[in-house]
């Protein structure tokens, strides 16, 4: 079977042209002074050319630089109506999406195989605008406030100086940072290297707001449960295929699904009664939490599937963009402050990356709804409104105007404090390590404890300044005294590497 591309022989072929449309003469010869000469500057298909390749690469995101996603559908397969009025959540609805998966710290050239968390972003393409999920493969972050997202970020890079990757400064700002516990258990147990895309869960960790027809207000929490099974490598064999694959999870996605494979994942919410969070016993809204499935068990809203691999890479996928700001009637967001920081952050990093007018691009456009505003100009602005429609509001002439009961503008929570910066709380059980101690001791398998040992000890023993390792040490003694013991003595004389034998490990989902 002739491949799709192929030119029928004795068909009449395209001819190239320049990007304004014009024939052009030769893709092979440019235009010189005789055969020897010099090349004239007017040979502006040339000069529009490599214009044009100079300009081929967009800057890459600062983090989540490394990924790959496919397109697919979420169908609503329960009813949580009487905790949302959102279309796409409503039972039975089918909803285009796409879904790009990442690495956090690494750049695009980076092995996919590097420890470190995963992005699980999705694009809802709904009929009431686009919804934005952005999450990664772990339930909770690695701190609780947005203002230390830039150093947190510039600590898991790479130095200034060297420009190479340091584990001092790792752990510098981890040991500094006791609230990153609990994340950084996820990140050197089992699940900081998954096998595949397919096979790990995804979260949208932050705390949202749902609002039903009624104006009712609930908090949420999502999960994706993978379909595939969790699957995960051990380190030896994640830094095996990191040499001789750095690709890896982007080729095992694009094989699955050009096989028919399609991966699926269910998705399910923690619901928690909108007064219930004052009082409960960690605060809600702190990303480095959990809200144990024993107080807010998990109820079935649908499931997730990938069936279509883009069609080109740069437009589909690099252009894409996920803001945590593209909510829908019915979703909100709620006082996390990391989420707060995300609104702006990531809609302001869109428009520094792509363009002013990235939301016109057909990936980020709304494919099921409307767009009726009076935004204008912009560099690469495409889409534009008739000249009849006035470019203000309030008008006078039938231009698009505010609906608040379509809008569903009930979102919001009580606040009458003052002003203040802190991170107290009067949740009884707010602290930095015990929920990370409680991963360690009561969900983890003594198999999962032992690699973790390992996976610390191997990271924490390229830190060379005593005062970070000491605090180090400190760190895991404070998630668990027998962890730190341990991982102490793991570091005498050496640390061990894991030695697990399998190349892909199964653990229960």
């Amino acid at each position: 079977m002739p491949h799709e591309n192929t030119i029928t022989p004795g068909a009449t072929r395209p001819f190239s042209t320049t990007q304004s449309g014009a024939p052009v003469a030769s893709d092979d010869h440019s235009q010189s002074v005789g055969a020897d000469g010099p090349i004239p500057l007017h040979d502006h298909y040339l000069v529009e050319k490599l214009a044009q390749f100079n300009r081929e690469r967009m800057p890459e995101r600062v983090v989540h630089a490394k990924g790959g996603g496919a397109f697919g559908t979420f169908e609503t397969t329960e009813d949580v109506s009487r905790y949302t009025r959102a279309a796409l959540f409503q039972p039975g609805v089918v909803t285009e999406t796409l879904t790009r998966f990442s690495t956090v710290a690494g750049e695009q050239g980076s092995p996919d195989t590097w420890r470190d968390p995963r992005g699980f972003a999705l694009k809802f393409y709904t009929t009431e605008g686009n919804y934005d999920l952005v999450g990664n493969n772990t339930p909770v972050f690695f701190i609780r406030d947005g203002i230390k997202f830039p150093d947190f970020i510039h600590s898991q890079k790479r130095l200034p100086g060297t420009h190479l990757r340091n584990h001092d400064m790792q752990w510098d700002f981890w040991s500094l940072s006791p609230e990153s516990a609990h994340q950084v258990t996820w990140l050197m147990g089992d699940r900081g290297l998954p096998a595949s895309w397919r096979h790990m869960d995804g979260f949208g960790s932050h705390t949202y707001q749902w609002i039903n027809a009624a104006g009712e207000r609930f908090w949420v929490k999502y999960h994706f449960k993978t379909n595939q099974g969790i699957k995960i490598l051990s380190q030896d064999d994640a830094d095996r295929i990191a040499g001789e694959d750095a690709d890896f999870h982007i080729r095992d996605l694009s094989s699955a699904i050009n096989r028919g494979d399609f991966p699926t994942w269910d998705l399910s919410v923690q619901v928690m009664p909108y007064a219930d969070a004052a009082a409960y016993r960690f605060n809600p809204f702190d990303l480095t939490k959990v809200w144990p499935h024993a107080d807010y068990p998990l109820i079935p809203v649908g499931r997730l599937t990938l069936n279509r691999n883009p069609e080109n890479y740069f437009s589909q996928i690099e252009q894409a963009t996920f803001a945590p700001s593209n909510f829908v009637p019915g979703i909100a967001a709620s006082p996390d402050k990391m989420l707060l920081a995300r609104i702006f952050s990531y809609a302001d990093a869109h428009r520094y990356r792509v363009g002013t007018n990235h939301a016109q691009l057909p990936v980020n456009a709304p494919h099921a709804a409307p767009v009726q505003n009076y935004s204008q100009d912009g560099a690469g602005r495409f889409a534009f409104n008739s000249p009849a429609i006035p470019n203000y509001a309030p008008n006078s002439f039938g231009g698009a105007a505010a609906d608040p009961a379509r809008a569903g503008d009930s979102a919001g929570w009580e606040s009458d404090g003052e002003l203040q910066r802190t991170a107290a709380t009067l949740h009884p059980e707010d602290d930095d390590f015990g929920q990370a101690g409680t991963l360690y001791r009561e969900v983890l398998d003594d198999a999962a404890r032992d690699r973790l040992v390992a996976n610390i000890a191997g990271h924490v023993g390229n830190v060379t300044v005593p005062e970070i390792l000491a605090r180090a040490l400190d760190y895991w003694s404070r998630v668990d005294q027998e962890l730190g013991a341990r991982v102490a003595a793991a570091l005498e004389p050496v640390a061990p590497g894991s030695n697990e034998d399998p190349e892909v490990i199964g653990i229960p989902a």
